[in-house]
């Protein structure tokens, strides 16, 4: 049987999950839970997986899982930030992350079996009539392909930039498409343009 205090940490996670879709930090856990330190609430953690309440990756950020969510959602990691309005600079296309930042849980559905999962953090109002607003985060998968009018992550080679648009083969450009009437498309050649991931879910804020 769980103390009391252990209880209220098993709690407070999969309330936490179910709310924003990812796992609680230690320092929220130790606030919420009333918690002297961070290293007692490592304790706890612990004692909880080796008795099988939860799996976790200690290495990784925010990658706490209650055992009894298995199955019902997967964790995918979170790489980074793209923006969704004007394309922003970032120094060369794997700035991104290799490590996640933290993990975030989807739900299995979402991910409808597919591997190379990952999702991102937008910044930005360019998609907001695809129902894609700032501070929500996309769930994509790795892709150097997308059909007509998929929402992809778009590397811009030459002004080393990352968008997040609508995609669009016109004849001898491909055009970048917003979802947001105060917005212009963007037009480029081909070859500057490389998709890094295309967009199969949204997780909305909260």
């Amino acid at each position: 049987m769980l103390s009391d205090k252990r209880q209220r940490i098993l709690d407070f996670v999969k309330h936490y999950i179910a709310e924003k879709g990812y796992s609680p930090s230690i320092r929220e856990i130790a606030k919420k839970c009333q918690i002297s330190s961070p290293s007692m609430v490592q304790y706890h953690l612990k004692i909880l997986e080796q008795d099988r309440y939860i799996r976790r990756d200690p290495s990784i950020p925010r990658s706490i899982r209650p055992l009894e969510l298995e199955g019902d959602h997967i964790s995918i990691p979170l790489l980074g930030s793209i923006a969704a309005g004007e394309p922003i600079y970032v120094p060369s296309s794997d700035s991104w992350h290799d490590v996640a930042l933290e993990m975030i849980e989807v739900p299995v559905k979402m991910v409808k079996g597919l591997d190379d999962i990952f999702a991102l953090k937008v910044k930005g109002t360019s998609m907001i009539d695809a129902l894609v607003d700032d501070g929500d985060i996309i769930v994509l998968q790795k892709s150097e392909e997308a059909r007509n009018g998929e929402m992809v992550a778009a590397w811009l080679v030459d002004q080393s930039e990352t968008t997040l648009k609508r995609i669009y083969y016109d004849p001898k450009r491909i055009r970048l498409q917003p979802a947001n009437k105060q917005m212009k498309p963007l037009y480029y050649n081909p070859g500057n343009v490389r998709i890094q991931g295309r967009v199969i879910g949204v997780i909305r804020k909260p």
